[in-house]
């Protein structure tokens, strides 16, 4: 974000002086997003202001019941406003404030009117009033030039995306449900999106988007490695007002923000039918679903392999593998071009089940269609509400040559800086650059393997190698030191490593062989 930017951002987050007396600091963005997203869109809509006002006043007059088509043809946006207020009238007006904001902001559109509604704007507009801050606070955001000409989409799309930010993290057990640390959604997207030059539209899709991190970072992404690219952006929240902030933070950069749903994307699937080129997510670790199963298991069981879940249904109290059916679902057909999937998982999808379990037959179907091009261990203690180490899976329809019927296993543990001050769980930052990473003492740095698809799953009709059950609900293979597959030899010796053994080799329907060595550097 450039100075200007940034600037603005401290100007706005100056608001937060009027509010200390009377609102938590965790309860800041209740009130600042909405009204920064209200002055904006207000000065939006000025320069056509009175040209609407006149055309709502014939259109009223002639008896039409449906004006949204024409008054936005009129407006040139996907939005508009019936109400002879702005901020400037509410601003010149304290003693009728509250009143004259609920009859402002009945004037808008259906698009805009949602998006406060997930808000649950109103109680804001009645605890200010009861505080007696509301007039201070509309008279201080009406003194905000936040005009188009003044600042552009993009500035005031970072604006925007920054203040969200800034306020989820002042909660970061509820932070870390809604939304991933941007040093973590960098990283998703660099492995993601290759450079792609072709001409086009682009679309980027996230079943669980919280307030649209991965979504803008992916954007911004496309837009700089292939600039003749058009990318719009599709996403799923179930949670209200994260739904709210994440179609505010559209909104702020000039999308109309239609393409962003509210509900669960998998009892009720927001874009039926659709297809994306790039799929991107971090869908919440370890969630049940039981309270959707019977919507889940009916789909299953009545479209098979036609409908999103048909490899198998995991255990009720994990649904991150339906997730990822969904996510596959959704992925354009090899000779439409194919798609890319990057998901961040939790250790657990890798290794629970055993053979013949839902989970194992999710992961040999993913195997067995060649659709996973790479897994990576990432370093733990990255996210806000939970230290456990994540693991980032790539697939993709459309592999290289070079890779295709093969996995690749990448180590980047290491990759990490201490932050200066922990925010919740989350201590560590994801370095992209090797050089600056830390590194235990292992022989070689971000070491990876490159596997045959086929050497990873292991067939129905075997029996599962036992390991034997440690302390922490550690596993152990049964065999000592098994033969590294690359290279011929043994690796050395594992003295009790903190990190559990993922991947378990020997074990029917896992991603077997010897990664959990690979993973842990040796």
């Amino acid at each position: 974000m450039n100075s200007d930017a940034k600037d603005l951002s401290a100007l706005v987050w100056s608001v937060a002086d009027l509010l200390r007396s009377d609102y938590r600091q965790s309860e800041y963005g209740r009130v600042i997003e909405p009204f920064t997203l209200l002055r904006r869109l207000d000065l939006m809509l000025q320069p056509t202001k009175e040209e609407v006002l006149t055309r709502f006043g014939q259109l009223d007059a002639e008896g039409v019941a449906d004006v949204d088509a024409v008054l936005r043809e009129t407006t040139g946006l996907p939005f508009y406003n019936t109400s002879r207020l702005s901020f400037q009238s509410l601003a010149a007006d304290p003693v009728n404030v509250a009143r004259n904001l609920r009859y402002y902001l009945a004037g808008y559109s259906a698009l805009v009117a949602d998006v406060l509604e997930a808000y649950d704007f109103d109680r804001q507009i009645r605890r200010l009033d009861e505080a007696r801050l509301l007039y201070p606070v509309v008279s201080r955001f009406a003194e905000f030039d936040l005009r188009p000409q003044a600042v552009s989409d993009h500035q005031m799309g970072a604006v925007f995306e920054e203040l969200a930010y800034a306020f989820a993290e002042t909660n970061y057990d509820a932070a870390g449900e809604h939304f991933t640390p941007r040093d973590v959604v960098r990283v998703m997207v660099d492995l993601l999106v290759p450079q792609d030059k072709d001409a086009g539209v682009r679309t980027v899709y996230d079943p669980a988007c919280g307030i649209g991190g991965a979504l803008l970072e992916a954007w911004r992404q496309i837009e700089i490695s292939n600039p003749s690219a058009t990318v719009e952006a599709f996403g799923q929240e179930l949670n209200a007002q994260t739904y709210a902030i994440c179609r505010s933070n559209m909104l702020m950069k000039g999308d109309a923000a239609d393409r962003i749903v509210h509900g669960n994307s998998l009892s009720q699937d927001g874009f039926p039918g659709a297809t994306f080129d790039y799929l991107i997510s971090a869908p919440p670790f370890g969630l049940s679903w039981k309270n959707i199963q019977d919507v889940v298991k009916d789909e299953a069981f009545t479209l098979g392999s036609t409908g999103r879940f048909g490899a198998g249904l995991p255990r009720i109290n994990d649904g991150s593998l339906l997730f990822l059916q969904h996510m596959v679902s959704k992925m354009k057909r090899p000779e439409d071009g194919g798609s890319r999937v990057g998901i961040l998982l939790s250790g657990s999808p890798l290794d629970v089940g055993g053979a013949g379990s839902g989970e194992s037959e999710i992961r040999r179907w993913i195997l067995e269609n060649d659709l996973l091009e790479g897994v990576i261990a990432l370093p733990d203690q990255l996210l806000y509400n939970t230290g456990i180490a994540t693991y980032y899976w790539i697939l993709a329809n459309r592999k290289d040559s070079e890779r295709r019927g093969r996995v690749v296993l990448l180590n980047a543990r290491d990759g990490w800086q201490k932050m200066r001050r922990s925010r919740g769980d989350k201590r560590k930052v994801r370095l992209a650059g090797p050089d600056r990473c830390r590194h235990r003492d292992v022989p070689e740095r971000g070491r990876h393997l490159t596997r045959p698809a086929s050497s990873l799953v292991r067939p129905r009709a075997a029996a599962p190698q036992r390991g034997v059950r440690l302390p922490q609900g550690r596993h152990r293979p049964p065999a000592a030191n098994p033969v590294r597959a690359d290279r011929g030899e043994r690796p050395p010796p594992d003295h009790g490593s903190s990190i559990p053994e993922r991947l378990r080799p020997g074990d029917p329907g896992r991603i077997a062989g010897p990664v959990d060595r690979v993973l842990l550097g040796h």
